[in-house]
């Protein structure tokens, strides 16, 4: 019996035979050939008509041999990360950045613009639109360039990219920022919390990447926290997991202003923003009414901490946002107050990416989706 395969079939077969092979190489990095086809259970010459097949569209590089073996050195393969870009996005309160990076996620440029609270939303969707514009522009990148673009922003999202809730930024509610980007760019376009996109960032790049589970505390002037659950961001049936801030027995929103509470000689003055830096060093010099003052905030952090530690058992809590910096401070007291409400207290660490971690983060879940849609075999 003579099993009969049509053009569609085999059209479709040499599709997932590309894309096995594509996988083989984002994941492991470049290979001969031979190793290619060990690692995708295919065979040698399917995995060389495959290699061909990419190298004509661009997506794989055949690379010079590696010197140092006896005999004919064997040619080796490697993804083509700059065969396309990705876009991150970071629009906050007090900054819109941006960051363009190859597929593999590595940063090329960033551009950003400091903004404020206060801006009306069309003011700050054109400040995006620069930001946008002198990203691509400094890293020498074509709109059609763009595969993939994510915005991280402040607030609760809901899963078509629409800003639900915002209470950090006037006029912001409401605004549908993933259509307002899908004008602009020609290319999908995904909206996300910003805390989520930092705890992702941290996990792939930064202080977590050796874990699986971990909370991220959005720490600053305003609050935020997020959950990486087995590798993966927590986003719940509509996008609201993780926005503990907005509850009343918290009062997380409000908690910065604890730092200022008590300490007039210290902050009587300062800027809002530079209130906090100024309380954290006087506490660091062991002041005794800014070491009292970091203890309150402390305590009222420490129990939406734990209350999203007692839920999901984290193996690692980040200090991430603009108090990071102020992690040696921060970390003592926290660990003193988690002890004695968690079951088991988990590690704590500072962000090891600061300011630009959700620009990161967007960069990482533009990569995630792009793997998805189109280096999956299974898809």
């Amino acid at each position: 019996m003579t099993l009969a395969v049509n053009g569609g079939d085999l059209q479709r077969l040499r599709r997932l035979n590309a894309l096995t092979v594509v996988a083989a190489l984002r994941a492991d990095g470049p290979m001969p050939l031979t190793q290619l086809a060990e690692r995708t259970e295919l065979a040698r010459a399917t995995v060389k008509q495959a290699a061909r097949d990419l190298i004509e569209q661009g997506w794989v590089a055949e690379m010079e041999p590696s010197g140092g073996a006896k005999g004919r050195p064997a040619r080796r393969y490697r993804f083509c990360a700059e065969a396309g870009r990705v876009l991150g996005l970071d629009i906050g309160a007090h900054k819109i950045l941006a960051a363009v990076a190859d597929l593999d996620g590595n940063v090329l440029h960033l551009a950003r613009e400091p903004v404020t609270p206060e801006l009306s939303r069309q003011e700050r969707l054109a400040a995006v639109d620069r930001v946008v514009d002198a990203c691509l522009t400094g890293s020498g990148t074509a709109d059609a360039e763009v595969w993939a673009a994510v915005a991280g922003s402040t607030g609760y999202i809901d899963l078509d990219g629409r800003i639900v809730l915002s209470r950090a930024i006037r006029d912001w509610s409401g605004t549908p920022l993933a259509d307002h980007l899908s004008a602009r760019l020609p290319c999908p376009v995904l909206v996300e919390n910003d805390s989520r996109l930092a705890a992702l960032a941290e996990h792939r790049r930064g202080a977590a990447q050796q874990v699986r589970n971990l909370v991220y505390l959005h720490i600053g002037r305003r609050a935020g926290a997020a959950v990486i659950l087995d590798g993966v961001p927590l986003r719940g049936s509509s996008g609201a997991a993780g926005e503990i801030g907005v509850h009343p027995l918290f009062n997380l929103a409000t908690s910065s202003d604890l730092l200022q509470a008590g300490v007039p000689a210290i902050t009587s003055g300062l800027a809002p923003e530079e209130v906090a830096a100024a309380v954290f060093d006087a506490a660091r010099r062991g002041e005794p009414e800014s070491v009292t003052a970091v203890l309150r905030y402390v305590k009222v952090l420490a129990l939406a901490t734990a209350a999203m530690t007692l839920t999901v058992d984290p193996e690692l809590v980040v200090l991430g946002g603009g108090f990071s910096r102020a992690a040696d401070v921060l970390m003592g007291p926290l660990r003193a107050e988690l002890e004695t409400i968690c079951l088991r207290t988990p590690v704590l660490c500072g962000s090891a990416l600061g300011e630009e971690c959700v620009a990161v983060g967007a960069v990482c879940y533009a990569v995630d989706h792009l793997n998805s849609m189109l280096f999956n075999p299974s898809h």
